[in-house]
């Protein structure tokens, strides 16, 4: 992404938002002059609670974010959007910054730690990087809104079919498990099948993967009948 847009003179942000966060206003203007010489919405704010009490738009972007504010620190504030499950790729930029400190923001996801004064260049670099991260990353989390809705739309009867189905029972086993007739267990799987939009069991099994790895208070739950081919917990 970055070598195209040098190459073009701008970034290619479909709406994409950079949102600066800093009390220095010498800083919050360059940094927002900067990311609009390359075609970026800019948004500034001069305090972590500001930018907490913003309305952000749905679209792609990141944070650059000063690590020493008053109130709330850049740590802090990080800290607040991981609590309240408000993902976005932060930059941390600092005259301050140690070696203890980088780590920390690091291990808690930034994206990347810059000392100031910054080269120009590495802090697009930087932004292009955590735009794209988080298009990825947007996009994940729609495809698997959509998983689950296709999941949350199969009947009681249908999770407990799908539960057997993934754990690679054929479909007289499953009916025995289910005291199902054979007819009626081929019922309920092509239904499954269809809902979940699978085009085959190993598809079917893959969509079961995905939804464990990333399960969520109200969603799918195991029967407890045993371990199956994607993990001992997952859809019934």
């Amino acid at each position: 992404m970055e070598a195209s847009a040098r190459a073009n003179g701008t970034l290619r942000t479909d709406q994409a938002i950079v949102y600066v966060v800093d009390d220095e206003p010498s800083i919050r203007n360059s940094t927002k002059e900067l990311a609009e010489s390359v075609g970026l919405r800019v948004q500034t704010f001069a305090t972590a609670q500001e930018f907490l009490r913003s309305q952000r738009p749905d679209a792609p972007g990141c944070l650059v974010l000063d690590v020493r504010l008053p109130g709330l620190s850049g740590l802090d504030l990080q800290r607040e959007l991981a609590r309240a499950n408000s993902p976005l790729p932060i930059i941390f930029i600092t005259g301050h910054g140690d070696i203890p400190m980088s780590v920390r923001a690091m291990k808690a996801g930034a994206i990347d730690f810059l000392a100031k004064p910054c080269r120009h260049q590495d802090l697009l670099d930087a932004i292009a990087h955590a735009i794209e991260r988080d298009r990825l990353d947007r996009a994940q989390r729609s495809e698997l809104a959509e998983l689950r809705s296709r999941y949350e739309s199969l009947t009681p009867r249908e999770r407990e079919v799908m539960a057997f189905l993934v754990k690679g029972l054929l479909n007289k086993q499953v009916g025995a498990e289910l005291g199902m007739t054979l007819p009626t267990v081929k019922f309920h799987r092509a239904h499954v099948m269809q809902k979940m939009k699978a085009g085959s069991i190993a598809h079917l099994v893959r969509i079961s993967e995905r939804l464990q790895a990333h399960p969520r208070e109200q969603g799918p739950t195991s029967t407890g009948e045993g371990s199956t081919h994607t993990g001992d917990q997952g859809p019934t």
